[in-house]
């Protein structure tokens, strides 16, 4: 489902711009040099980085322009399910969680996001890199974005320090100070978003071997803190087991886990949990 009335943003502006400036340096300057993009090592990593770059802008569309997932205007948890043997409660009272804000009970693991100001279904976090919150509906584009991104930003690496070892006789002073400004300046951004974008990978590959969101770690620190303060052992309830898991979040066909196909995810309301006695069967989007 499409967002409502998505605005400029500067930093997905900031975003693209990147994309693009990476793009022209890589195939224009650094294969062009390397390999000449009229030679057929050439033209086949030209092609093979095309495809690297549109797969991020595809990905990293759906990522700005999805909604995360609206929780519906007439929900209302079924405490006698024997099919949700887990209802989230508030810290204090015991209660169903209730938004005061948007006048409606959240669903499991649900949040209110006070940029988005409405609840979203399983929110990861707000991100304002792509404008959006990271939630039920648009978490696997954004994560497959991010793995596209790194993959694209240390291909590009590679292709910068190759293109460095060819020395190029009809370069005249002009050319060769625009050159060490492309370099130089393509270094810096590609080393800065490898660390940080790999690290922010790492992040999230943790996460969903563990089939938890950014804001359900957190939670899961105090939880655990509580529980061996009590003489317990606490167990994040969605953790099913780590192929399990990545199967929920990125597709139970592994050859289109970096495809951005989201069919399998179900309506965000319920989920399968580890006290669960068989499968549910999850709803389906049309």
């Amino acid at each position: 489902m499409k967002r409502k009335g998505v605005g400029f943003s500067l930093p997905v502006a900031v975003v693209m711009l990147v994309i693009g400036f990476i793009y022209f340096s890589t195939v224009f300057t650094f294969i062009d040099r390397w390999f000449s993009l009229t030679s057929s090592p050439g033209i086949a990593n030209a092609a093979a980085f095309t495809a690297l770059a549109l797969m991020c802008v595809y990905n990293y569309s759906i990522a700005v322009f999805r909604d995360p997932g609206r929780v519906p205007p007439s929900y209302m948890p079924d405490v006698e399910d024997q099919e949700s043997p887990v209802h989230e409660i508030k810290r204090k009272g015991g209660d169903l969680r209730y938004c005061q804000k948007c006048s409606h009970f959240k669903p499991p693991r649900a949040h209110h996001c006070r940029v988005c100001k409405r609840c979203v279904l399983r929110m990861d976090h707000h991100c304002i890199w792509i404008n959006n919150c990271v939630g039920h509906t648009n978490y696997k584009v954004f994560f497959v974005f991010v793995v596209y991104a790194v993959t694209a930003c240390v291909y590009s690496l590679v292709l910068l320090v190759g293109s460095l070892t060819v020395e190029s006789q009809d370069e005249d002073e002009e050319m060769g100070s625009y050159l060490r400004t492309i370099y130089v300046v393509s270094s810096f951004v590609l080393i800065s978003l490898s660390i940080a974008l790999g690290v922010l990978l790492v992040w999230h590959i943790y996460l969903s071997l563990q089939n938890k969101t950014t804001i359900e770690y957190h939670e899961g620190v105090r939880a655990m803190w509580l529980a061996e303060k009590g003489g317990q052992v606490y167990k994040h309830p969605y953790d099913i087991g780590a192929y399990d898991n990545l199967t929920l979040i990125l597709g139970p066909n592994v050859l289109s886990w970096l495809c951005p196909t989201s069919r399998h995810i179900g309506s965000g309301l319920r989920f399968r949990t580890a006290f669960d006695s068989a499968p549910v069967s999850s709803e389906t989007k049309p």
